[in-house]
């Protein structure tokens, strides 16, 4: 592992997580996968390790290190390869623990992040609208204030922890004559009285509770306000650098978990008196495929490091997820291909893989919103200042 970016501290770190993932969450990844609900004894675990707090102040129960832990934790359960295990686990620690920790003040933080880090609460990011998708300004969602009260009416969808999840934090317009300059972020609890959710039958990502979430008249305090009002879409836009920066990683170790599996399997099949890994056409799709991974990698471990020193990186980690996920995509294909008719079996891993990996190109931003991002950065010269 590159000592660039790691430490002996990291790759303890790396070795303690792996043996952990093995014992405690592999024995029950198949059933998780079959239920679609990840059951509440893990994440208190999860909770116990540290591994919900790796980014958590200390005051709020975390561990406050550095961002190549995370880049550990995530490619570590990349491993075990149920991508909606690992979705679950890392919507609630950097999607809804992210605004909590910028965003909330002391009493939100003590109530919602500190449980959150200790494993008793889960959280979930409600952005997405069943008539938004990637438009984040186009969103329906509202919240009246009246006297001291926010009533909120809306819809949101493709929430992961959506349907299980302890609380939500919620986009919502305040101001819906300004546009996505009148956007708000709000943290509700889930047994607040309106608030219903169904959970969506999906390709991939099986093991996660995915849920379209509904608003009827919900009224919560004003003090659930997170930040400031009407300052909620660059507080969306500033956080999607981590979230995409997360999708990249994620996609790099998938396919690197998948090209090792590949290795091992072509080591090992024999076709015409000897391994199917001397053949050329193979040797060379393979070394393509490794070469893509590697490039990809390499250029997300910077993007991290450049996050972690408090650069903002929004162009960056946007080229990092719009890469990283389409070249995931392809050597995930290509690997399965290496396993001719067994990669298509459910008992070999290669199936889950490109289902769950299909989402890479869809979720946080699909490849064409990425794209246009990147072409007003690069093109317009148009530049995002960092909210907080």
């Amino acid at each position: 592992m590159s000592n660039l970016y790691f430490t002996e501290e990291h790759n303890l770190f790396r070795e303690s997580l792996r043996d952990f993932l093995q014992k405690e969450v592999v024995p029950h990844i198949d059933k998780w996968e079959e239920t679609g609900h990840i059951e509440r004894f893990i994440w208190k675990k999860f909770g116990d390790m540290g591994y919900f707090g790796l980014a958590t102040p200390e005051d709020y129960g975390g561990l406050d290190l550095d961002l190549f832990y995370t880049v550990i934790f995530l490619e570590e359960m990349q491993r075990i390869n149920s991508g909606g295990f690992a979705a679950a686990m890392w919507a609630h620690a950097y999607l809804a623990m992210t605004h909590l920790n910028k965003e909330g003040n002391h009493e939100q933080k003590e109530k919602y992040l500190t449980p959150s880090a200790l494993g008793d609460a889960i959280g979930c990011l409600c952005i997405t609208e069943p008539f938004g998708g990637s438009d984040v300004a186009g969103m329906r969602t509202t919240a009246v204030k009246k006297g001291d009260t926010y009533v909120v009416n809306g819809s949101k969808t493709f929430i992961t922890n959506g349907v299980y999840s302890d609380y939500l934090i919620v986009a919502a317009k305040t101001s819906p004559e300004l546009g996505n300059k009148g956007i708000s972020i709000f943290v509700m609890d889930r047994d607040t009285p309106g608030i219903s959710a169904t959970k969506l039958d999906k390709l991939g990502w099986r093991a996660s509770d995915t849920g379209e979430i509904a608003f009827d008249n919900v009224k919560i305090p004003a003090s659930n306000l997170m930040g400031d009002e009407d300052q909620g879409f660059p507080y969306i836009m500033q956080h999607f650098a981590l979230e995409r920066l997360i999708m990249g990683v994620n996609a790099h170790a998938r396919a690197e978990y998948a090209l090792e599996y590949a290795k091992q399997y072509m080591s090992e099949r024999t076709a015409f008196g000897r391994t199917i890994n001397k053949f050329q056409a193979l040797r060379h799709t393979y070394a393509d495929c490794e070469t893509q991974m590697e490039i990809c990698k390499q250029f997300n471990y910077y993007v991290a490091k450049r996050l972690d020193m408090g650069d903002y990186v929004v162009k960056e980690a946007t080229m990092s997820k719009l890469q990283s996920t389409k070249m995931a995509d392809d050597v995930i294909y290509q690997c399965l291909q290496f396993l001719g008719g067994y990669g298509y079996m459910e008992e070999y891993p290669l199936a889950r893989m490109a289902r769950d990996s299909r989402l890479g190109p869809i979720g946080g931003g699909t490849s064409e919103i990425l794209k246009e991002i990147i072409a007003k950065m690069v093109i317009d010269e148009k530049d995002y200042k960092p909210a907080t």
